[in-house]
């Protein structure tokens, strides 16, 4: 019996990998957009989003044509069964994430709080 396949850390939606490959246009090849999680906000932590190379221990999510997402190493049990969505609105598009570790989030949507996904390992 061999290893389960490998599952991507978190899901990208089609309107979300649309606007990574605009935000990716121009950048360099080896370039995604980088997800962290960073202390701060009245909830406790927030996303971070920037655009940037993968580093040692970082998981890559591929989407097709170019929608590269890069989940940073300290975020991974943060982001596991993430969705990355685009919700807009009349005067603004932004990144959403539904987020089955996230236990509570703010009034006023900046911040969350997030528990760590427990790590388990499969062999069949």
């Amino acid at each position: 019996m061999g290893l389960s396949p490998r599952r991507n850390v978190m899901s990208i939606s089609p309107a979300a990998a649309e606007r990574v490959r605009g935000l990716l246009s121009g950048a360099p090849a080896d370039a995604g957009l980088r997800v962290s999680v960073e202390k701060g906000g009245c909830a406790g932590m927030s996303y971070k989003m920037e655009i940037g190379a993968a580093r040692p221990g970082d998981e890559v999510v591929e989407e097709e044509e170019g929608a590269r997402v890069i989940v940073d190493a300290k975020a991974v049990l943060f982001l596991l069964g993430s969705r990355m969505d685009v919700k807009t609105t009349k005067f603004s598009s932004t990144f959403v994430f539904e987020n089955p570790n996230e236990t509570s989030a703010c009034g006023c949507g900046e911040s969350v709080a997030l528990t760590p996904a427990a790590q388990t390992f499969h062999t069949d």
